[in-house]
Parts: C-alpha cells; sequence; structure tokens
C-alpha cells in the first residue's frame, strides 16, 4: 500500500458529500491530499470540509448535471489549488424499473446524472490534468456494468456507458500518459444503497471501499473491482454464453 502518492496531490472528488465520495475524502486527507470536494449539498460539504479541516479541502458546490457549471467550478478550483491532478468522478445515483409500467423517464434522469455528468466533468478537468505532472481521471462505474440484471436495466445501462467510455479513454490517452482507471464496486453500505430492497450480497461499508479504491488508485490500477469474490464471480457469470448466463440470473434472482 502506497500511502506516499497522494501526498500534495490535488484531487478533485464529485458526489463528496455522502457514502463512497465522503468515505474517499477523509482516506485521502488521512494519505496528504489537497481536496476540492464537489457535489448539490453546500452545508453537508460545508460539514464535511469543517472535519476534514480547511488547510486540506474546500467546497465546491455543483450540480453535476450542468455543462456550463462543471467548467466555472473546475476553473475555480483550479485557481485555488494552483491545478488538478486526480479527478475522482464519483457521483451518481440509482432508481430501478418495473418493466410492467416501463418509463423511459427514468433512463433519462440516470443517463444524464451517472453519464453525462462525467462527460462534463472530462471535458471540464482534462484541460488542468493535461497541466499536471502525474495527471489521473478516476472513474465509478459498478459491477453492474459487466451484465445485464432485471430492474437494473436503467443504472446499469449507465455504468456499462461509463466503463465503456473511460476504456476508449484510457487508450487514447496513452500518449499523454494520463492514467484512467475505473472502479467497479459490488454493493457497498451507503445512504443510497440503505434504500434498496432486495438482498445485498457480500455489502461492505464505505470506508473500507474507500481504502481500496485508494489503494487501486495509487497503483494506477487500471480496473478496481471489489469485492473480490463477487466481482470475479459476477465476470465468469457475464462471459458465459447469453443463454447460460438468463437462465443462471433468471434462476438466482427472479425464481430463487
Amino acid at each position: 500500500m502506497d500511502t506516499g502518492y497522494f501526498k500534495n496531490k490535488r484531487v478533485w472528488i464529485t458526489g463528496a458529500s455522502k457514502g463512497i465520495g465522503r468515505a474517499l475524502a477523509i482516506e485521502l486527507t488521512s494519505r496528504g491530499a489537497k481536496l476540492a470536494l464537489s457535489a448539490r449539498n453546500k452545508p453537508e460539504l460545508i460539514e464535511l470540509v469543517a472535519e476534514i479541516g480547511e488547510d486540506k479541502a474546500l467546497a465546491a458546490p455543483l450540480d453535476v448535471t450542468d455543462k456550463e457549471s462543471n467548467i466555472k467550478t473546475i476553473n475555480d478550483i483550479a485557481a485555488k489549488l494552483g491545478g488538478i491532478d486526480i479527478a475522482i468522478l464519483n457521483a451518481g445515483t440509482a432508481e430501478y424499473v418495473d418493466v410492467s409500467q416501463f418509463d423511459s423517464t427514468i433512463f433519462e434522469r440516470l443517463m444524464q446524472t451517472n453519464f453525462m455528468s462525467m462527460v462534463y466533468g472530462v471535458e471540464a478537468v482534462l484541460p488542468y490534468l493535461r497541466q499536471s505532472a502525474a495527471p489521473q481521471i478516476v472513474a465509478l462505474s459498478s459491477t453492474a456494468a459487466y451484465a445485464g440484471l432485471p430492474r437494473s436495466e436503467a443504472y446499469g445501462a449507465t455504468k456499462a456507458a461509463i466503463k465503456n467510455m473511460f476504456e476508449g479513454l484510457r487508450i487514447s490517452l496513452i500518449p499523454e500518459n494520463i492514467a484512467v482507471s475505473i472502479v467497479c464496486p459490488g454493493f457497498v453500505k451507503t445512504p443510497l444503497t440503505d434504500k434498496n430492497d432486495f438482498p445485498m450480497p457480500m455489502r461492505i461499508e464505505a470506508k473500507k471501499a474507500a481504502a481500496i479504491i485508494a489503494n487501486g488508485v495509487a497503483a494506477k490500477t487500471e480496473e478496481i473491482h471489489f469485492p473480490k469474490f463477487f466481482s470475479l464471480s459476477y465476470k465468469f457469470l457475464s462471459s458465459l454464453p447469453s443463454s447460460w448466463y438468463t437462465r443462471l440470473i433468471n434462476k438466482m434472482v427472479l425464481n430463487p
């Protein structure tokens, strides 16, 4: 574990007020990073900055679904921190599809919040990363990106889009030495997953997830997935022929 990797690195985290983002902010502070924390909830951001220390973090409230706000916020952050070395695009949400009342607006909301927010974030931050001596982009996807699941048609699609986009960016940015890491967590205990009404096998605490992510980012791991038994099992299932996968998931999820 390289705890020195983040020392004095200027790190931007979106979705920082709750869950994995909040846990990451606390974890990276302990490793010496200088943070800019973004989320829509300004009071929670201010409270987190006060907890971390105003000399170690600054609050940068932001609606990530707004393109122009991303650009303005990044310009402000870069001016205050003197640049940006690592962007951790973590903001996102979840909604589930009831196929008996199929609603396209769920897909629109999730694509805007989960996927387009990252597109806007990359567009805004890339010029500053190009000025860094050790630039890195980190995108929060999910194990849900590996293969489709019932009720997750919208959420899973956004996470698959994230994974696909950043895999392409990783290759495109090789000539510029900008590292790209994709994070594919299983179930993590957060205010978001606390609302789920289905079993969440092997769910881990956000603090543990943050430590795993931080270690993976420091190692420049291309795909950080965890908990390993869960994520590797799901990877295996997703590699099976489609007919096998469909029958197995139908049995496991819909007819246990």
